[in-house]
């Protein structure tokens, strides 16, 4: 086992709302000293057609995941899938009722800016709300991304659109039917405590206890609990890029032997 093995188990490419390409990802992961990764962009699971072949070439251990949006009692819960069959078709499946299920959104979102005077275009560059906040900041509506979800896109806020939901129960037997892992993400953002103790019935298989600015007391709180409950422990930055500059890649991570445990059976390198 290798002592100084550091892998990164959340982070995002340009396939869904990050500003590095897989190539440049598995490049930059290994430039800052990453032995393992793991690219779990928002619904869907194209990046790893290049990463797979990157990852290969740069001897940087690779694990299929995925970050899913998903909604249980009315709440907003994000799912990380990891060791997952890529093939599944299934799970294509399923990203691909995401990919409306996001359009479908945007369009939404972008139609309340325009009531508000608020001018933009639908194009093929947007894929997500921070693709939104990024062409309200160059057209001078918002002077930063953040500003963009504070005061107009963000959860709650005037333009912001949920879409049509799906459950977290169908996210996790979706996961599960594609051999996969299924964990709780960054549950230390779950504004209502009761909905963490709630979900911890359903049958995750970790939880993301390691995350980037969590404070250390609320690491530990997640450690402890899935240790009590027998559970997988992941951890990762939310490597975005450009669009959150304050978040370095590999700046929360997992050693070898957790993600060894977690990428048993579908690693991809």
């Amino acid at each position: 086992m290798t002592r100084d093995f550091r892998a990164d188990l959340h982070c995002h490419s340009t396939c869904s709302d990050g500003t590095m390409s897989p190539e440049e990802l598995i490049a930059h992961a290994k430039d800052v000293g990453l032995s393992g990764l793991s690219i779990t962009d928002h619904d869907t699971i194209n990046a790893y057609e290049t990463a797979i072949p990157a990852a290969k070439e740069a001897g940087i251990a690779l694990g299929p995941g995925v970050e899913f949006s998903s909604v249980d009692d009315g709440i907003s819960v994000h799912v990380l899938g990891y060791d997952f069959d890529l093939a599944s078709a299934e799970l294509k499946d399923f990203c691909q009722r995401h990919v409306k299920r996001r359009e479908e959104r945007n369009l939404k979102i972008i139609e309340k800016l325009n009531n508000r005077s608020l001018f933009v275009e639908m194009d093929e560059s947007i894929m997500g709300r921070p693709h939104i906040a990024l062409a309200l900041v160059k057209k001078g509506y918002a002077s930063s991304v953040q500003d963009a979800f504070n005061r107009l896109i963000g959860d709650g806020k005037p333009c912001f659109d949920p879409g049509e939901p799906i459950s977290t129960d169908e996210t996790i037997a979706v996961i599960h039917k594609a051999r996969g892992k299924v964990f709780i993400a960054h549950p230390h953002l779950l504004k209502n405590p009761k909905m963490a103790e709630k979900l911890l019935q359903k049958p995750f298989d970790g939880i993301e206890c390691y995350y980037s600015k969590c404070p250390p007391h609320q690491e530990q709180r997640w450690v402890r609990v899935a240790e009590e409950k027998g559970l997988l422990m992941s951890g990762g930055s939310d490597f975005h890029g450009a669009i959150k500059p304050g978040i370095p890649l590999g700046c929360s991570w997992v050693n070898e032997a957790s993600f060894t445990q977690i990428f048993q059976n579908n690693r991809c390198c």
